[in-house]
């Protein structure tokens, strides 16, 4: 592997790429003025048939990176053919949003070049997939559970796959992906060019990127300095049990009218919500326990203004992309640094103003630190706060004793529900009885 970063001479237009015309006619349809960093050093390297291994998050133009000389390759190759369409491109990512997020960069990109895409996700019925899949495409975009399934149900061969391409890897890993990802690599063809992205690179994900890639480039786009440059962040201390008043305190600024407001887990983002809409706040939640119509219905609803607050899971809010989003909030606080930069990246894109507001209680003090390290800054603490930190982190005894309490209530809160369920149900005689 070269290991060492990809030297390019700057180029300050897509012209300098060396693009097609139709290329170039649908990036200037997207008033893209010049190119970022990462298609800077990526695109050429797979214009000229370079294995790619890319260290670089979403929102840094990476989908890009990978799609339009992938398209550029395509429509070379389709040139003067009418035969039918095989699958020649095949990109795979973790979650339905960013499925659905790169197949749409392919159709805006690849707009006059002829070239057919699809994408593939589950949580939804298969048919009008299978259907598209039947008609021919050039482009396939999956993840990974689906893809085998129509694979293992023979709408899907890759015997022609030319471009691969395995974008989020960390969370591919994160999600349990790993087999999957093993057993559709079998089923590649082995002469094929192969392009591998992650927003970081720790040990697992190198040695799975020395399984797939052959003598890649390495490409790299610090995460960290675009997000602290423009960014404004702000930190919180409060307790535990202050974590809601004080959320419902810095949503009474009338400025924050749109924000994306991040939490640990599934429930806690369902917890969330229930007590915005208490305070007559509009909010809705998006995390893999919700349906693609839910989900979907969620996200249009945000980004038309109808909802407020949009509750997320890490994983779920991959791929999400909102135009001049202005505010994000950590309610509660990654223990993973990249994960952090990660989530305030979803604002202060191509040059707009964003704002990162961060709530962390004792058990998290130690996460900010580890944040801070990352970005090389301190983040602003608010001192005009209503809800001050006034506890100390806990002990591992008093962590066990709050854990165990916590799975107590959880259990409690649960059986209730089951029960208030079951009196609700009407009462029916039995077939023997009427």
């Amino acid at each position: 592997m070269n290991n060492k970063e990809t030297e390019t001479k700057r180029a300050e237009r897509f012209e300098d790429l060396g693009l097609i015309q139709p290329l170039l006619k649908a990036v200037k349809e997207k008033n893209y003025t010049e190119p970022t960093s990462i298609q800077i050093k990526a695109i050429p390297l797979v214009l000229r048939g370079n294995d790619v291994l890319g260290c670089a998050q979403t929102g840094t133009g990476k989908t890009a990176a990978f799609a339009i000389p992938i398209l550029q390759h395509l429509y070379h190759e389709r040139r003067g053919k009418s035969d039918s369409r095989k699958i020649r491109s095949l990109v795979i990512t973790p979650t339905r949003e960013l499925a659905i997020q790169i197949a749409e960069s392919f159709t805006n990109y690849g707009k006059f070049t002829g070239i057919h895409n699809t994408v593939i996700f589950g949580g939804v019925k298969q048919k009008a997939q299978t259907d598209a899949l039947r008609q021919g495409v050039d482009v396939l975009v999956a993840t990974p559970g689906r893809l085998l399934d129509l694979m293992d149900q023979g709408f899907i061969r890759l015997k022609d796959v030319e471009y691969f391409v395995l974008d989020e890897a960390d969370r591919m890993l994160d999600m349990g992906f790993i087999h999957d990802i093993r057993k559709i690599i079998a089923k590649l063809p082995v002469k094929r060019q192969s392009l591998f992205f992650s927003a970081t690179m720790p040990k697992n994900i190198v040695e799975l990127s020395r399984k797939i890639l052959r003598n890649p480039t390495k490409v790299e786009v610090s995460p960290e300095a675009p997000t602290v440059e423009i960014i404004q962040q702000y930190l919180y201390y409060t307790n535990r049990t202050n974590k809601k008043d004080l959320l419902f305190h810095i949503l009474q600024n009338s400025d924050i009218k749109h924000v994306l407001l991040f939490s640990r887990t599934k429930h806690g983002c369902d917890r969330i919500v229930r007590n915005l809409k208490k305070q007559k706040i509009k909010a809705a939640a998006i995390h893999g326990n919700k349906t693609q119509n839910q989900r979907q219905k969620a996200l249009a609803e945000f980004k038309a203004g109808e909802i407020r607050v949009l509750v997320a899971t890490d994983i779920a809010a991959r791929g999400i992309d909102i135009n001049k989003l202005k505010y994000v909030i950590n309610y509660d606080i990654p223990n993973i640094s990249e994960t952090y930069v990660h989530r305030i990246g979803r604002t202060g894109r191509a040059g707009e103003e964003g704002s990162a507001i961060s709530i962390c209680e004792p058990e998290e003090n130690a996460y900010i630190k580890e944040i801070e390290k990352l970005i090389r800054r301190k983040i602003k603490v608010v001192k005009e706060n209503p809800f001050p930190q006034t506890e100390k982190p806990m002990t591992s005894n008093e962590k066990k004793e709050w854990e165990k309490e916590k799975q107590l209530r959880k259990k409690e809160f649960f059986a209730a529900r089951k029960n208030r369920e079951g009196r609700s149900k009407p009462f029916k005689l039995s077939r023997k009885n009427r």
